[in-house]
């Protein structure tokens, strides 16, 4: 019974985000700010799957210039998740299928976010240049998935490069974003489905690493994020473990 209720109620109010705001977005289309406003909107689902989203972030992050984020990909929980700590004039980068999902993919595109078609790699990497264009023109910074795929409890995937070449090319900094788990956390029959903590690190200067190779540069987030992923991992453990939530 409440997975059929929770069903209905996520299908209700995602349509019905999409639909007004895909309308909203029509008075100025492309805007980056709607992303984060519609990501949040989304995030609320977060209280209907029982799942109680906790944020950290720096003290200072509301005043980051442009960035890129990059954060661990696991499932399709990452929208009542990641989506609630996406800053604002940040847009996400996505494959071009999006486009054809029912009224998401129409909202996915007025609301300004960027679609490449990774299928055609002569496209996919003039992206980079298309991403380094934006950060001259504008404020605006980009969220990207390095692992190119959800890792569906797989723990945290190798990553790709195109992210790490855009913020070296762009002279920005990297911004870590971490989810602890939701593999298999989410039970729809279930009331309460525990915690999940989503932080996100201190930006790391990229320009340290304009001598050296963008592999190492990745390399080096990517350590970075798995320390901290298996720090929140256990921590939620402990704290659903005694009932710390």
């Amino acid at each position: 019974m409440l997975l059929i209720l929770r069903t209905i109620i996520v299908i209700v109010y995602s349509i019905l985000v999409c639909i007004f705001g895909s309308i909203w977005c029509l008075f100025s289309p492309r805007n980056p700010r709607h992303v984060a406003t519609f990501g949040h909107m989304f995030g609320r689902l977060s209280t209907v799957f029982g799942v109680k989203v906790e944020l950290r972030k720096p003290a200072d992050a509301e005043n980051y210039g442009n960035a890129i984020y990059i954060a661990n990909h696991q499932n399709n929980y990452d929208m009542i998740t990641a989506a609630k700590i996406v800053q604002p004039t940040t847009v996400t980068v996505g494959k071009k299928s999006l486009l054809w999902i029912p009224f998401f993919g129409q909202l996915y595109w007025l609301t300004g976010n960027l679609l490449i078609d990774r299928d055609n790699r002569a496209k996919a990497h003039g992206t980079i240049g298309e991403l380094v264009e934006q950060f001259n023109k504008k404020k605006i910074s980009f969220w990207m998935f390095p692992e190119g795929t959800r890792s569906r409890g797989r723990g945290l995937l190798p990553f790709k490069t195109g992210a790490f070449h855009a913020a070296v090319a762009a002279g920005v900094p990297i911004i870590p974003v971490v989810v602890s788990n939701t593999h298999g956390k989410v039970k729809l029959n279930r009331w309460n489905n525990g915690l999940v903590i989503v932080e996100m690190l201190p930006p790391v200067d990229t320009k340290q690493f304009e001598t050296t190779s963008v592999r190492k540069l990745a390399t080096h987030c990517r350590e970075l994020m798995s320390a901290k992923l298996e720090e929140l991992n256990a921590e939620v453990a402990e704290r659903e473990k005694n009932g710390k939530l």
